[in-house]
């Protein structure tokens, strides 16, 4: 079945004679009718019952119809997307991430997206991965780029990719040379965490709580940027993800080492948009660039 054949069936449908559709269509009966029977045959089964007054569906054509209008709908609907992709000029979106993808990921995401589509205006701010998820939900932000672990229920997942939490630490450091580290291998030794692991609500506290086992944290902050230095000057370690270190991990600065845990070792990242709206061409064009990037960029090895 084409799209020929689609029109030709609904417009029969509708004015129950082949005849009128045809002039609708600005095309001969004798073309519609042959379309017709020609799907016939090839389904073996009637889709109309004809009559001197006209055409009426069979049960059959009833179905058949229902699929034709159905596909007709989402094509028309890809066509207005694509014609908007086309003519975009203007558009803005808002975008909630957290602090570590301000750092080599998004810089090239929003360097590339720029370049492509300099008149659309971005607002992009930082936050923590539960307030991202309520902002997204809530529809205060049109994007987000967080954990997409446990994601809350009135958001939805359009890209993923691992992103596993391990130990940043110096070259020089006495793990760096691991293949892999367990949490036990951590302690005694001096760390940097996020301010939130104070009261417990950090994901590292989270996922940990059942193990019992004592950090010992010498600086608590609320900023990646702190956190790096206080590393690349060998006064502590950090358990995080790769992402916000690849510059310096891929200059040799700094080590990433993968910690053995069954669910800091399984975490992932990704772009999450709200459950309740759809998604616009802009926000297409957005999880184009995203999603070209991710595939260049590992966060796991």
């Amino acid at each position: 079945m084409h799209s020929v054949f689609l029109r030709y069936l609904d417009e029969v449908a509708r004015q129950g004679s082949i005849r009128k559709a045809a002039s609708l269509l600005n095309v001969s009966s004798t073309s519609v009718n042959r379309k017709i029977i020609n799907i016939e045959e090839r389904l073996g089964i009637r889709l109309f019952e004809r009559s001197p007054e006209g055409v009426e569906l069979t049960a059959a054509g009833k179905i058949v119809l229902e699929h034709c209008r159905k596909t007709l709908y989402d094509f028309d609907r890809v066509k207005t997307i694509i014609d908007d992709i086309r003519d975009l000029r203007t558009g803005h979106l808002s975008i909630q991430t957290l602090d570590s993808i301000t750092f080599g990921v998004l810089p090239q995401v929003l360097e590339q997206f720029i370049d492509k589509y300099p008149s659309i205006s971005l607002a992009v701010t930082t936050a923590k991965p539960d307030e991202i998820e309520s902002a997204v939900a809530a529809g205060e932000t049109d994007i987000g780029i967080s954990f997409t672990n446990g994601i809350h229920p009135d958001v939805r997942v359009l890209s993923e990719k691992a992103a596993p939490f391990g130990l940043i630490m110096r070259p020089d450091h006495p793990l760096a040379e691991r293949a892999s580290v367990t949490v036990e291998d951590v302690v005694g030794y001096p760390l940097v965490r996020t301010i939130d692991a104070r009261a417990g609500n950090s994901i590292l506290d989270q996922e940990m709580a059942t193990l019992a086992i004592p950090l010992s944290t010498h600086i608590y902050t609320n900023a990646l940027i702190i956190a790096k230095q206080a590393i690349l000057a060998n006064q502590v370690m950090g358990i995080y993800t790769k992402i916000g270190f690849l510059g310096e991990i891929e200059r040799g600065e700094l080590k990433f080492v993968k910690l053995s845990h069954r669910t800091l070792s399984e975490y992932k990242i990704g772009l999450i948009v709200s459950a309740a709206t759809n998604i616009d061409p802009v926000k297409h064009l957005f999880f184009g660039v995203v999603e070209q990037l991710f595939q260049n960029l590992s966060f796991d090895s």
